[in-house]
């Protein structure tokens, strides 16, 4: 039988968005539905922007579809006659579509220009740009925050441009509105002097904006997705199989394997040698992220160097090697503090990117107590700030060295030009008007915390650093616990009751990270009393200690009976309920968070305490 051959073909984005919108091309129902997060998306977008290659697509001729389909997501369902279907090369296609059009519900993606980012010096510049994401919720009053994203003027003032105005097609006149909108309030008046040169100088901004976004749209229009098309009589079998097989992918060389190589070639010592010594003298380590990675951003920021893929490739080797007792130590200790601050994996730790950042840190930190304890005080504050900021959601590796070059400043005392010292307020993720904390209203819609999600684990870290008490048993977590496999995400508000009336259950602030063999027969009562039986509690104390570990607001959760109750009734009543735990629960988190992020411990009567203080007050002085 002869087998049926495949051709090679380039395919601009503007003629994959032309078959997209008209509906030719269709997904087989056995691919799995859009997965990629929002870092991955960001990483498609940059490949895009900046021209540079990117994989083979591949496609099912089709005369007569032999497979059950579906649309892109968000893509018109014209029902018009389909001639391709797209067998690999989903994510990439439906992630361009989306971004390119701004349809995902709770994210916009920029493209952020360094050249128009007002906080910025004129003289550190440059044409450098980089893809970037803002998360959106809305808040209680119906509004989709953060209010700014969503305002011309404030975007461009940080330098960022919404990706959808780079997508293929005729949108001049919604071009020509952003960019009228976003220089509006500096167009000069008539009434001032020099009118006319102001005029023609803002003029030219306009122009200057406009042409900037018209070469990224002439790349993005012209970027060329290649792909390989399988005629259409291929069989359903062979056409399967030439799926599973583009999409098992043989493990590539690292860039820790060329590093590696190299340095065997400068220095003639064994890297894998080294590492290995280094996991067993420090095994706790490698909980927290794979070692060749934290070996690599460690290393380069030691040097000055960033800690990505450039500053890793940038940093002398010989160094790196003659460093690393050096920073074989910092990274111990940056896992002793982890484990201080009750992260014990990495499953649960909210962003990679502080890692090397406190392990260089340590480098520089002084062996005296008092020093120490100061010294870690500061790094207390940059481990929870850079949990519930936005600071690291973007250009994480940028952020983390220029915060680091900062705290290292003022660890090693360097003096500014005016030979005044570095302060708190130069660490950018430290600073709260630019970086302000996670409030209420954006703790409340933190999804589930098991996910990929900075604010959904670093709620969870601090429920951990409360000692997180198991519901069953009263332990306090362990790192042996989570590699046990013996704590599970639970549902403080039982899953079953709020599916009943048709609430969303998976948000981080009702999670409990506990012990919990089986989510089967819960029923649909309160979740005390749910609770109370399925963990066999038989005092009030015990109630109160191992629920308030959590930040578990104690009258929220004795909501009373549902019993009896059914329909609009029932459905009012368990809304109501949940939606007052949440509320109270984030008052809980946001106290905690801002006491963390001073450097300072937390007790969870303490800030049950505080909060119902305030809320008295407040109450006293409304009536």
């Amino acid at each position: 039988m002869k087998m049926p051959s495949s051709s090679a073909k380039d395919r601009q984005v503007s003629v994959w968005f032309q078959k997209i919108q008209s509906g030719e091309i269709k997904l087989p129902r056995f691919q799995r539905h859009q997965a990629w997060d929002k870092n991955r998306v960001c990483s498609l977008l940059d490949t895009v922007t900046k021209n540079l290659p990117l994989g083979v697509t591949l496609l099912l001729d089709v005369d007569k579809e032999q497979f059950v389909s579906r649309y892109l997501v968000t893509a018109p369902e014209t029902q018009g006659r389909v001639t391709e279907h797209l067998l690999d090369g989903q994510q990439r296609l439906t992630s361009l579509w989306r971004a390119l059009h701004n349809n995902y519900e709770d994210i916009n993606y920029f493209l952020y220009l360094n050249a128009y980012d007002e906080s910025v010096p004129e003289n550190e510049k440059t044409d450098e740009s980089e893809v970037w994401y803002k998360g959106r919720w809305i808040n209680k009053n119906g509004n989709r925050m953060p209010l700014w994203v969503d305002e011309p003027s404030e975007c461009l003032k940080r330098g960022l441009i919404p990706m959808n105005l780079f997508r293929p097609g005729d949108i001049s006149d919604e071009i020509e509105e952003w960019i009228d909108s976003a220089l509006s309030s500096s167009e000069p008046s008539i009434d001032e002097e020099d009118y006319k040169a102001l005029l023609k100088q803002w003029m030219g901004k306009q122009e200057k904006l406009k042409n900037k976004i018209r070469d990224f749209r002439e790349v993005i229009t012209h970027f060329n997705l290649p792909y390989l098309a399988l005629p259409s009589q291929t069989s359903k079998e062979t056409a399967l199989q030439v799926f599973i097989n583009m999409n098992t992918n043989s493990k590539p060389l690292s860039q820790y394997d060329i590093i590696r190589a190299e340095i065997e070639g400068v220095k003639g010592v064994s890297l894998d040698d080294y590492q290995n010594e280094l996991d067993q003298k420090y095994p706790t380590i490698k909980h927290y992220f794979e070692l060749p990675f934290l070996i690599l951003a460690t290393s380069a920021l030691i040097q000055g160097k960033l800690p990505n893929q450039r500053g890793m490739w940038d940093m002398n080797k010989e160094d790196m090697v003659d460093n690393w007792d050096r920073m074989s130590l910092g990274l111990s200790k940056m896992a002793t503090f982890m484990e201080s601050q009750a992260i014990y994996d990495r499953a649960r730790l909210p962003t990679n990117a502080v890692l090397a950042v406190i392990a260089a840190l340590y480098v520089d930190i002084p062996e005296n107590l008092d020093s120490r304890g100061n010294f870690e005080i500061l790094l207390k504050k940059y481990l929870w700030s850079s949990f519930f900021t936005d600071r690291y959601e973007n250009a994480a590796a940028s952020h983390a060295f220029n915060d680091f070059i900062m705290l290292r400043n003022i660890i090693t005392a360097v003096t500014k030009a005016d030979g005044s010292l570095y302060t708190e307020n130069d660490v950018q993720v430290l600073n709260r008007d630019l970086y302000p904390l996670a409030i209420d209203d954006e703790l409340k819609r933190i999804g589930w915390p098991k996910r990929e999600n900075i604010r959904g684990r670093g709620i969870m870290a601090v429920f951990s650093k409360l000692g997180a008490y198991d519901f069953a048993d009263g332990s306090s977590l362990t790192r042996q616990q989570l590699v046990d496999g013996r704590r599970h995400y639970h549902h403080v508000f039982p899953d079953a009751l709020l599916k009943e009336v048709g609430t969303e259950s998976y948000f981080a602030l009702n999670c409990a990270l506990i012990t919990d063999k089986t989510n089967l027969n819960i029923s649909s009562k309160d979740p005390l009393s749910y609770l109370k039986e399925r963990y066999n509690w038989t005092s009030e104390d015990i109630v109160n200690a191992r629920l308030q570990s959590h930040l578990i607001p104690l009258d929220e959760l004795k909501c009373g009976d549902y019993t009896g109750l059914s329909g609009e009734e029932k459905a009012d009543k368990v809304k109501n309920d949940f939606a007052q735990f949440i509320a109270k629960r984030a008052a809980y988190v946001a106290n905690a968070i801002h006491i963390l992020a001073e450097g300072r411990d937390i007790n969870a009567s303490e800030i049950i305490r505080d909060v119902e203080e305030q809320a008295s007050l407040i109450e006293e002085a409304s009536v």
